[in-house]
């Protein structure tokens, strides 16, 4: 019997280039008997969309958008009972798509939806951040605190670049207009740091921003996340190491620092502003000042 498999599309991805989406792959579903296709009319709408699937039984749920769409459907899908929970799936169609690169889901949008149906599974752990008045939302890719999350913020208001591009120049206006490093104090389970921090990535997967490795040495299941810290450095520092970051050689740098936790407390001086997989969590007008991350091992199963 094939698999219930219900599809979350949000026809916003990529800025709305991939709204007539649905005509152009029905021929993939007609050759496997089907699938319930659900369209997200707002934000966080995929995270109600996949929490309600997965109450009802279907077997995959499959997020059809950036990594934005894929955020909002594993924050539904964790909120179910492990032995509820359906398998993710993954057509990436956004801007950036580093979860489903980082993974190994297909580029090429047929591909990927051919994989729904007969590709191979995945366990992967999920990430858990709470700040300091106690609000809490998983992530499964990266969480970017400082500048990383500026350059989120202000990617949000380019609209004539897509992929790459689109963050290359948020990471540029981002050096001129909010470099920032306030005084931090991270504790993990490995080590204790207290130093003035301009940015702090950590990553379940290398990629992150349409293609900066950012955490190289992140693996999606071994239980840990991979960091990337980098010190108060000049603006000249920063565009320097633009290149080094794309290839994943920043860790050479002395003001860059690289390690592994899987648990941290942050505590700043100052309000930080943070991502999720490339979604807001604080922005610029942010009062958290306090975090907590932990490694949820094994936490989802994937299709690929």
């Amino acid at each position: 019997m094939s698999p219930r498999v219900k599809l979350i599309f949000n026809p916003r991805a990529d800025r709305g280039r991939s709204s007539d989406l649905k005509t152009s792959v029905q021929h993939i579903l007609d050759k496997h008997e089907g699938a319930e296709w659900s369209t997200t009319e707002y934000h966080t709408h995929a995270i109600e969309l996949a929490e309600q699937a997965a109450r009802d039984g279907f077997d995959i749920i499959v997020a059809i958008g950036g990594d934005g769409t894929v955020h909002e459907v594993i924050n539904g899908l964790m909120r179910v009972p492990e032995d509820q929970r359906p398998l993710l799936g993954s057509v990436p169609i956004g801007s950036g798509n580093d979860f489903s690169a980082n993974v190994g889901v297909a580029e090429e949008i047929e591909a990927a939806l051919e994989r729904v149906f007969n590709g191979e599974t995945k366990t992967i752990d999920i990430g858990l951040v709470t700040d300091g008045s106690g609000r809490s939302e998983y992530w499964n890719n990266t969480i970017g605190i400082g500048f990383d999350a500026a350059v989120t913020v202000y990617s949000y208001e380019i609209t004539r670049l897509q992929g790459f591009t689109l963050y290359l120049w948020a990471v540029i206006k981002t050096i001129f207009l909010h470099h920032h490093a306030p005084r931090m104090k991270i504790i993990t389970d490995q080590e204790e740091i207290d130093n003035n921090v301009l940015m702090f990535v950590a990553g379940n997967g290398p990629r992150e921003g349409g293609g900066f490795h950012v955490a190289p040495d992140a693996i999606f299941d071994d239980g840990l996340f991979h960091y990337a810290m980098i010190e108060n450095v000049s603006r000249p520092m920063m565009f320097r190491l633009i290149p080094e970051v794309m290839n994943g050689t920043h860790g050479r740098f002395k003001p860059v620092r690289m390690g592994h936790f899987s648990e941290l407390q942050l505590t700043s001086e100052e309000p930080v502003t943070i991502h999720l997989d490339g979604e807001v969590f604080a922005g610029f007008d942010s009062t958290v000042t306090e975090i907590q991350i932990k490694v949820l091992p094994n936490a989802l199963r994937i299709v690929v």
